[in-house]
């Protein structure tokens, strides 16, 4: 139980340390390297110079994830502006959600969601890939699942750029307890749903839109071995190493959406 409340309690700790009122994408905005730009193997795909806007929790705008979107930026030559939040989840209760962010945001090429632990860390209801879709009539109860919070998100973007390409990255492992990077671990949380049920969520909500997906949880190469190389102490929040692994990859998946 010690052990737990410790846990519990530096979880809330790292959260509120990177936590923001509102967005800041003055503060967080990218520019690309020209000379890296230039050489860049991406110069003929679909998005090489576009404008990407990220959303999500601390792991998409922590000072560490800067390792990461220069990366974007200059494979791609693209303007890489954050509206993440820490402690942002989906759900419309969870923080300055991703809800909030996306009705702030500008027009854009191309929009990131970027999936956090945070709906899951904070005991929000998953939901189904149905919550807050036609299926429904767009019942604004489901607003506050996981799933209910992603497809709110898609529809917004959509209708505030219907050309735009709308690209998702999964949540990444996280290593403070064993439910975050087992994909087999049964333990749930409050709600009764584990993190992979989460995971797959997100999957599901993409697959309903046709929206690309980057599976970050599968694709990160990290794993307990090698762990402590790539995560800060709290075992939720990457290094700038554990971005810079992950970096080429997402930018690999952006160039062409796949």
């Amino acid at each position: 139980m010690k052990k737990f409340l410790l846990a519990a309690a530096m979880v809330l700790f790292t959260l509120s340390a990177y936590a923001q009122y509102s967005p800041d994408p003055a503060a967080h905005t990218l520019k690309p390297n020209p000379k890296a730009a230039k050489h860049s193997p991406y110069k003929s795909s679909k998005n090489y110079g576009k404008r990407i806007a990220v959303f999500g929790g601390s792991l998409s705008v922590h000072k560490e994830s800067d390792a990461a979107k220069q990366i974007w930026a200059d494979l791609l030559n693209a303007e890489v502006v954050t509206y993440g939040v820490g402690g942002a989840g989906f759900a419309k209760e969870q923080g300055y959600s991703l809800q909030k962010q996306v009705e702030e945001a500008g027009v854009f090429d191309i929009y990131v969601l970027w999936a956090s632990t945070n709906d899951y860390n904070g005991q929000k209801e998953c939901g189904t890939w149905q919550d807050y879709t036609a299926l429904d009539g767009y019942d604004e109860s489901k607003r506050n699942t996981q799933c209910g919070g992603i497809n709110y998100c898609i529809k917004t973007l959509l209708e505030k750029n219907p050309d735009a390409e709308i690209y998702f990255f999964t949540s990444l492992r996280f290593f403070n307890n064993e439910a975050g990077n087992n994909p087999f671990s049964e333990k749930p949380n409050k709600t009764g749903k584990t993190f992979a049920d989460y995971v797959q969520g997100q999957k599901d909500c993409c697959a309903y839109y046709g929206i690309p997906v980057l599976d970050q949880f599968n694709l990160q190469g990290i794993n307990r071995f090698n762990v402590s190389k790539y995560y800060l102490e709290d075992m939720l929040h990457m290094r700038e190493e554990g971005y810079r692994k992950i970096g080429p990859v997402q930018a690999a998946f952006l160039a062409n959406g796949f």
